[in-house]
């Protein structure tokens, strides 16, 4: 089969097409042919090994998983003698967890991984924008966000931004977007009742106080966002960064302005997939949509990460033309 592989951490260009081994499903593995997947930001610093300490967890000296991707859309392609949960021909979309390998036609999955039913609604690499759980687990879990309260998204046209907008309103929050110029209809259509341009304008001189701070991109602090937060708000980001893992623990224990990170991509498989049946329900209902960037097929999946690198709105999908 073909793969995107990647043996060096560095820039774009070390990813190439190749053909490797087809994974072989154990008893109780599913082997899915792909036909999406996601080029996330979690693949960028992979591929990159920057951030430096990020490598503690990708390998220190080469890259740990050379097959990127954990997000997929796909048609089971065969079970393991021990799988009664799925059937050949299912269509479905999923999470490989921390091990990677949907950058590829086959993706090899445990049965018990993060699996649901595709939105009937939908095709593949839409159904596969809608998989990152990010910012279902922050607002639901991590803000505890309820109806009436107020959120602020910084970074509300990107894959998680979009998809916190619409949550926020799933949830009842109203909902404030920030966003470039070229973005403000988006992030409006998405259902923001308030649409700020960062480019113009500072939120957090903006005179207004929120509940929850989602600063998505990462591009603001838990300092800065203190005095836009209300007395018992929540400064959330999915953005590591050293005051912020020391910010943390310090808030949990004192003060009552609290400032989160969360790494999502860590949670039980169990807890992913019924964050998915949750998304693919209001899919289906035509409440929740992705937002997708751009698709390339995987032969151009260089350009792909090129294109994250330079900043995105949307998911970045990767399409298969066939397998083999």
């Amino acid at each position: 089969m073909r793969a995107a592989v990647h043996r060096a951490y560095g820039p774009p260009d070390v990813v190439r097409v190749e053909e490797v081994p087809t994974p072989v499903p154990g008893a109780e593995d599913v082997l899915v042919r792909v036909h999406a997947a996601t080029v996330s930001v979690t693949d960028g610093t992979a591929r990159s090994g920057s951030p430096t300490f990020s490598r503690l967890f990708f390998g220190l000296r080469r890259p740990k998983w050379t097959v990127l991707g954990s997000e997929f859309a796909g048609v089971v392609e065969a079970v393991g003698s021990g799988v009664t949960r799925l059937r050949v021909g299912d269509e479905v979309v999923g999470i490989t967890g921390p091990d990677f390998g949907a950058h590829a036609e086959y993706v090899r999955v445990h049965q018990d991984s993060a699996l649901a039913p595709k939105p009937a609604n939908l095709d593949f690499a839409e159904a596969v924008a809608l998989v990152d759980g990010t910012a279902l687990a922050f607002l639901r879990d991590r803000a505890r966000l309820r109806p009436g309260q107020t959120i602020l998204v910084n970074g509300a046209s990107g894959s998680v931004g979009s998809a916190a907008v619409q949550l926020g309103r799933h949830f009842g929050a109203r909902v404030t977007g920030v966003c470039s110029t070229p973005h403000l209809d988006l992030v409006r259509d998405l259902g923001a009742d308030t649409v700020l341009d960062y480019t113009r304008e500072d939120f957090t001189r903006a005179g207004q106080t929120y509940d929850v701070v989602f600063d998505v991109a990462g591009t603001s602090s838990f300092g800065r966002c203190r005095r836009v937060l209300n007395p018992t708000g929540r400064y959330l980001s999915p953005v590591p960064s050293p005051s912020l893992l020391l910010q943390m623990p310090c808030t949990a224990a004192f003060g009552r302005r609290k400032a989160i990170i969360a790494f999502t991509g860590l949670r039980k498989a169990a807890e992913k997939s019924r964050d998915l049946l949750l998304v693919r329900e209001l899919a289906e209902a035509g409440t929740f949509r992705p937002v997708i960037a751009d698709r390339y097929p995987l032969e151009r999946i260089t350009e792909a990460h090129r294109h994250l690198e330079r900043g995105k709105y949307g998911n970045i999908v990767v399409t298969m033309t066939g397998a083999g």
